[in-house]
């Protein structure tokens, strides 16, 4: 065991804690990557929060990069300097959703509670989402994890392990956009603003962005929305069927975990259209809908977790499209933070105002 910096949740809802805790040399299949840097997620702060439950002590973050610093027994394809992404997607490979090309709803469990973290005094420490990134170093299954350019910034590589292909990936996998087709994306934050260009870059024809900020429908316009309407409007689905020319979308993608969002969203739907549940709204809530409408028009409802992606497959396609200019990643950073100002990241990510804090180590 080796001892590391980490910022540890120990009450719901309370500040985190940074100190000392022990991780383990990685395993047979896992290795230890070294950070640079982990961005902040709206999902650590509402398990940070208790909206999920979970174990606690734990250490979370789970949108990282870094360089591999220890491989364990069996690693494959990877080396000691390999720069790479870290994601949260950890999947047997075999299981049957797994063998169906959908590693992000991978059937086998893992115990995070006995994974490599403990606290300084040994005690079980939450490895949460199979990652706990908020700290210097993270040991994580091989299959977690895609290799990336040398040079390409750890700060702009980390956003993609969540955001982006969440955001991205909603569109080309789950909603299946083809080029042509029109889009409502409710929700212009970082998730937001990925399925918006991930929209852009299926070749939507339209593009409408919906949030309660004219100020985030402005920078939603710079990432490829072509219309923009102000979710406080009193029926706002209205104003972006006029956007639309009258029809309706093809797409709705909620990337908000707002009740209401949810239950507006097929008010903007097309006939035959479908909406994209992405935003996490806290366990117990409920939306309704009325499904006579949803049936007799041929609207459907997806559910889409991490973009239901391939990390190995689509990973490389989006640092390749970064690399050309037509996938923006360095405009997603709002504010670069140290380890230590983790909870005044996080309290300026609440005010709903960033598009995605980073915490950067060194």
């Amino acid at each position: 065991m080796q001892t590391i910096k980490a910022a540890v949740c120990h009450e719901f809802g309370a500040p985190l804690v940074i100190e000392q805790v022990q991780l383990a040399p990685p395993g047979m299949g896992e290795v230890e990557v070294t950070l640079d840097a982990v961005a902040i997620c709206h999902s650590d702060i509402s398990y940070a929060e208790g909206a999920w439950g979970g174990h606690l002590p734990a250490v979370y973050g789970h949108e990282a990069a870094g360089v591999i610093t220890s491989t364990g027994s069996g690693v494959q394809g990877f080396a000691v300097g390999d720069s790479v992404v870290v994601t949260l997607i950890r999947s047997c490979g075999t299981c049957p959703s797994c063998a169906g090309g959908r590693p992000v709803i991978c059937e086998t469990l893992y115990d995070t509670v006995s994974g490599p973290l403990k606290t300084a005094d040994g005690k079980p420490l939450d490895q949460a989402m199979a990652c706990g990134a908020f700290a210097e170093k993270v040991v994580v299954d091989q299959r977690q994890i895609v290799k990336i350019p040398e040079d390409m910034g750890k700060d702009a590589a980390a956003l993609v392990s969540c955001g982006v292909i969440t955001g991205v990936g909603a569109v080309v996998n789950a909603a299946q956009l083809r080029a042509g087709q029109d889009v409502v994306v409710i929700g212009a934050g970082g998730v937001g603003l990925n399925a918006i260009q991930g929209a852009r870059i299926a070749g939507a024809r339209r593009i409408v962005a919906v949030d309660m900020s004219p100020e985030k429908l402005a920078i939603a316009k710079e990432f490829g929305a072509t219309h923009g309407v102000l979710a406080t409007e009193e029926k706002p689905w209205k104003a972006a069927f006029k956007a639309l020319g009258g029809r309706g979308a093809d797409a709705v993608l909620i990337t908000v975990g707002a009740i209401p969002a949810y239950e507006q969203a097929p008010r903007y739907l097309a006939r035959g259209g479908k909406a994209v549940l992405i935003g996490m709204p806290h366990s117990g809530a409920k939306a309704s809908y009325e499904p006579v409408v949803l049936a007799a028009v041929g609207q459907g409802l997806i559910g889409s977790k991490m973009g239901d992606v391939v990390i190995q497959r689509d990973i490389p396609w989006m640092v390749d499209l970064y690399q050309q200019g037509r996938l923006k990643l360095d405009e997603l950073i709002s504010g670069r933070w140290t380890l230590e100002q983790i909870n005044e990241a996080i309290a300026d990510t609440k005010t709903g105002s960033a598009k995605r804090n980073v915490i950067v180590f060194g």
